[in-house]
């Protein structure tokens, strides 16, 4: 068992990218309702329609309501439409969905293991199970995870002086750290991310960002990525998704904006003081969002006469 886990966690890192064509993420004819505590239901999500490439990064923005958690727990295999079909590599959805890692916006970390326990954990078992610990190759398999799981960790910023902690004696922002790493090391190859660095400070939100992408370019999983802040989709992303709320009787999708975004290489600290990127901000806010009276976060206003189609480049 355990040689057999050696020889799959190998192949995983030699397997090549899937075509950036091939389909990870479909969603057909997708509808979910939920039943209301005074009679009668209440639409979320109506007749949606979206394919998503392997490799890409989406971005899913949108009114607070308007499904984008659902539709990342319908992915995940948590939740299951009324009508339509939700599909990952070809195979229906119908369980929660071990091809999917996921970060959600509290870390979910064991308080009594250790940053490094914690990260080793889902490999360990996913791979060899208990039986599979007694056997003597077990070691060679879990010291070349530790390896792995070191690297990982110290590129989500962490120091090795942090192996050793419990969650408890981290701040926040390094919890969601070991989160991510934890979800990585499990190589997915899509990874699903609900508010994820909603709740950090800017400077530790704006490093996380920076990590998450260098940690995507470099392994290209299908990224699923639920945000409220429209700069942060728009730097990340190589395509965003913008759903407004379904109105009862309505007839048409609630997918207001399907866009993709130029990619660069450059840093995020770089590309967010550029020219080209106001002007990317500029260009979403004119299709599907008005400023807010808290400041520069923008909000969506479903107020869009024409959804542009999928596939056309911000100008």
């Amino acid at each position: 068992m355990v040689l057999r886990a050696m020889e799959r966690r190998a192949k995983q890192r030699v397997m090549p990218v899937r075509a950036a064509a091939e389909t990870e993420i479909a969603l057909r004819d997708v509808t979910v309702r939920y039943k209301l505590a005074g009679g009668g239901s209440k639409t979320v999500l109506h007749r949606l329609n979206v394919e998503i490439r392997a490799g890409e990064f989406v971005a899913v923005l949108g009114e607070t309501g308007c499904g984008k958690s659902t539709l990342l727990r319908m992915v995940l295999g948590q939740e299951f439409p009324n009508e339509g079909a939700v599909v990952v590599d070809g195979k229906p959805v119908r369980r929660i969905d071990a091809r999917c890692g996921y970060v959600p916006q509290k870390y979910a970390l064991f308080p009594d293991r250790s940053v490094m326990q914690n990260v080793l954990y889902g490999p360990e078992n996913a791979f060899c199970g208990w039986m599979g610990r007694a056997r003597p190759r077990f070691w060679r398999f879990r010291r070349e995870l530790r390896a792995e799981a070191t690297q990982m960790l110290l590129r989500m910023g962490l120091k090795s002086g942090d192996f050793s902690k419990y969650p408890g004696q981290l701040s926040g922002g390094m919890q969601q750290r070991v989160a991510i790493a934890q979800a990585l090391m499990m190589r997915p190859p899509v990874l699903l991310m609900d508010e994820a660095f909603s709740a950090l400070d800017p400077s530790t939100r704006a490093s996380l960002q920076q990590q998450l992408k260098d940690a995507w370019q470099e392994t290209k999983p299908t990224v699923l990525f639920v945000t409220h802040n429209t700069s942060e989709a728009l730097l990340l992303a190589t395509r965003v998704l913008v759903l407004r709320p379904h109105a009862e009787g309505e007839t048409e999708s609630n997918v207001l904006v399907d866009m993709q975004v130029p990619h660069t290489n450059e840093p995020l600290s770089v590309r967010r003081r550029t020219r080209e990127f106001e002007q990317l901000h500029e260009h979403v806010k004119q299709l599907a969002f008005r400023e807010s009276d808290g400041g520069t976060e923008l909000v969506p206003t479903g107020l869009v006469q024409e959804m542009p189609r999928r596939g056309d480049a911000a100008e």
